[in-house]
């Protein structure tokens, strides 16, 4: 089983989804193959972007997070 992450399009009055031709050869899909789709819908985080408020520019919790990295 292949897990891909894809954007739904409009096409006509219903929405669709492109599957990527690698999946395509890996996973052997022909026309009008039967294939088995499970949905979850990924999180937006933009809505919350900008909410959480702190005395601390960007750059210092970006250097704070990065330290221990070495």
């Amino acid at each position: 089983m292949t897990e891909i992450d894809v954007i739904a399009r409009k096409w006509g009055d219903s929405l669709a989804i492109i599957l990527p031709r690698d999946v395509v050869k890996k996973e052997s899909i022909h026309l009008n193959d039967r294939i088995r789709v499970s949905v979850k819908k990924g999180v937006d985080i933009s809505r919350i972007f900008g909410c959480w408020k702190t005395k601390k520019t960007a750059q210092e919790l970006k250097d704070e997070s990065r330290s221990g990295w070495e």
